[in-house]
């Protein structure tokens, strides 16, 4: 499943480097997550980074894109080919 971020976003630019995937960018009024980036941090990490950075606690998963953990490593695994 991939994370999205909430409305409570603030703008404050610390989850966006964090994230290995490069799936958050800036939106029109706050940060968004491209959920066919997003692993949770999947292959490179325990925990999601952004959640682990983000001050106000917006980043829920996103119960609309539920994922299992081999979905989320087959995602890792097409993103990181090269």
């Amino acid at each position: 499943m991939s994370l999205i971020i909430t409305d409570d976003c603030i703008n404050c630019d610390v989850c966006e480097p964090e994230c290995p995937n490069e799936a958050i960018a800036p939106g029109e009024e706050i940060y968004e997550i491209d959920m066919n980036k997003c692993t949770e941090c999947v292959g490179h990490y325990d925990e999601p980074q952004c959640v682990e950075v983000c001050p106000v606690d917006c980043i829920p998963k996103d119960p609309d894109n539920v994922e299992t953990n081999n979905q989320l490593m087959d995602k890792y695994i097409k993103l990181t080919a090269a």
